[in-house]
């Protein structure tokens, strides 16, 4: 099943892009078929299913959350064979880790068709933007202004972690840009989480 892309740190600022807000969670992948539909899951990097712990309990929430709505999309478009990438996350969720005894959430990610790539964001805001997805807190390019307001926090409606930015590829052949800006209390939380690890905090911030 399909990976989802690492984000980079490399903003560009040549590029009209789409600010989500983003969620603090853990990947979450979906295969659907038009004769299955969802029948394939995984976390970023190990498939999983309803008996796996603790990520198991996503499946249902995927299925119940999205799978009737998803699903007239993709017959609508006449697409056979779908990934979708969600992100599991709730309150207390850090940098990966969560409180499985408390209510967790899916939110839809991006949408990956066969052989189409994942859709670039104006297409992706087009066909799912009625339906749960993070929050659009800007559409236009990298600014000064704009980056400062998410390091400082204050991006109206911005979450704690801080903004995934993606913009149409350079060609059809590439998936949409993306890179990522996270706020610096996120990350000072995260460096006091790591105590000392420079690599851990490497990999997760």
């Amino acid at each position: 099943m399909k990976h989802y892309p690492s984000i980079t740190k490399e903003i560009r600022h040549d590029i009209d892009i789409y600010a989500f807000d983003k969620l603090d969670g853990s990947n979450i992948r979906a295969e659907w078929n038009s004769k299955k539909g969802f029948y394939k899951f995984g976390t970023r990097s190990t498939l999983i299913d309803e008996k796996s712990e603790p990520f198991g309990m996503a499946i249902p929430l995927v299925k119940n959350k999205y799978e009737a709505e998803l699903t007239k999309i993709f017959q609508a478009n006449k697409w056979t064979e779908v990934v979708c990438f969600f992100e599991l996350y709730g309150k207390n969720s850090f940098a990966g880790q969560h409180i499985f005894t408390e209510p967790l959430d899916v939110v839809l990610l991006d949408v990956s068709p066969f052989k189409k790539g994942i859709l670039p964001p104006t297409q992706f805001v087009n066909l799912f933007g009625h339906l749960d997805i993070p929050k659009i807190l800007y559409h236009g390019k990298v600014t000064t202004e704009l980056f400062d307001l998410i390091k400082q926090s204050t991006l109206p409606n911005m979450t704690f972690e801080g903004c995934v930015c993606k913009g149409e590829s350079d060609t059809k052949a590439n998936p949409p840009i993306m890179f990522k800006i996270k706020s610096r209390a996120w990350l000072d939380k995260l460096k006091a989480y790591c105590n000392g690890n420079e690599s851990l905090f490497d990999k997760l911030s």
